[in-house]
């Protein structure tokens, strides 16, 4: 017995010096600031879409960075490390698209202790009765480039292909290409919006589920309500927007990895799902967030009206910088109104 357990573990030493050595696993000195920095958790997790719109946020005198260990790279990703408003925070960059803001995310919460996600950003606008700065904070949010691409021929009333399954379904609608043509047939035919298949923490494991509409954290969404009309910056140096951008607390956000520069669908997007923030990554992060029960908020600054038509949407480049600083400042704002998590006082690390 006793030389079948010492084979035992001269088998498992060996399986771990392969793992040590395979591509993708986690290399002990990089685990081993995991586990310190954790050990000083839980923190909020901060996810920034690019540059373009952390580079605001690591310049804030509001963030203060840990000195002993800045950031931790990993994957592909830099995790900053450091503290707002006495609240502790690990900040991501996640790049641009749904793939990349869902694997950043992933990683954001399966490495680090978390006690929420904080989304923040710019945003094209679908709704014509908001300006270039607004800040938006959705309170749902659906990815709205998952579509069943129905052949041509088939109506409405016709099932889908791998509907009767359960696959895909007509319950959420669809968008009729040949309502957008001067009169020619339009080979296209439609599109039917799909909802995600997710694998929530809390279910069974490979128990699919659907979501379309993700619903951020009420709690947060309660905080971020306090913050509803807040008087934003309106000019870059002396040229002013109308009036000053607000902070308002809007139905429904879309996401999906295609930018868009559409006046039609733009106003497709707005008639079909009411939505107001139209961009590439917050659907993922609330998924993921949403999958591993993870409280989370997004917060989107509006830098253009998604397809122009406005005189205002045309000078987006002078005021996209506004945008995403003002969405620095409502984050920063609303980190301030959160209540300091017990025992995390924030030491000179």
């Amino acid at each position: 017995m006793g030389h079948f357990l010492i084979g035992l573990l001269v088998v498992a030493l060996s399986i771990g010096n392969v793992i040590e050595e395979a591509y993708g696993e986690i290399p002990r000195p990089v685990l081993s600031e995991i586990d310190w920095i954790n050990k000083r958790g839980p923190f909020l997790g901060i996810v920034a879409p690019n540059n373009y719109e952390l580079n605001p946020l690591l310049d804030s005198q509001a963030y203060v960075p840990y000195h002993r260990l800045p950031s931790i790279d990993f994957a592909g990703r830099k995790f900053r490390f450091g503290s707002i408003l006495n609240h502790r925070v690990v900040i991501v960059m996640s790049g641009l698209g749904m793939v990349n803001a869902a694997v950043s995310t992933q990683l954001l919460v399966n490495l680090f202790r978390l006690r929420g996600v904080l989304h923040y950003g710019i945003a094209g606008n679908a709704d014509v009765n908001l300006q270039i700065g607004d800040v938006t904070i959705p309170r749902y949010w659906a990815h709205s480039g998952l579509w069943n691409w129905q052949r041509y021929g088939a109506g409405i009333d016709n099932e889908l292909a791998l509907e009767g399954g359960g696959d895909y379904t007509r319950e959420i609608g669809y968008l009729e290409f040949a309502k957008y043509t001067n009169g020619s047939d339009n080979l296209l035919n439609r599109i039917w919006y799909q909802p995600e298949e997710i694998f929530p923490v809390t279910g069974t494991p490979e128990v699919r589920e659907h979501a379309f509409w993700v619903p951020v954290d009420e709690y947060f969404l309660d905080i971020a309500s306090k913050l509803e009309n807040t008087k934003l910056p309106q000019c870059v140096n002396t040229t002013c927007l109308p009036r000053p951008p607000k902070v308002t607390i809007v139905d429904h956000g879309v996401s999906a990895s295609v930018f868009v520069d559409n006046a039609a669908y733009r106003t497709f997007l707005r008639s079909k799902f009411n939505a107001t923030a139209v961009e590439m990554e917050s659907a993922a992060v609330a998924l993921i967030s949403h999958q591993q029960n993870i409280p989370f908020i997004v917060i989107r600054a509006l830098s253009d009206l998604a397809g122009g038509g406005s005189e205002i949407s045309n000078e987006a480049d002078i005021f996209g910088s506004l945008a995403a600083v003002n969405s620095v400042d409502v984050l920063v704002k609303f980190v301030g109104l959160l209540p300091q998590y017990r025992g995390s006082k924030v030491q000179s690390e």
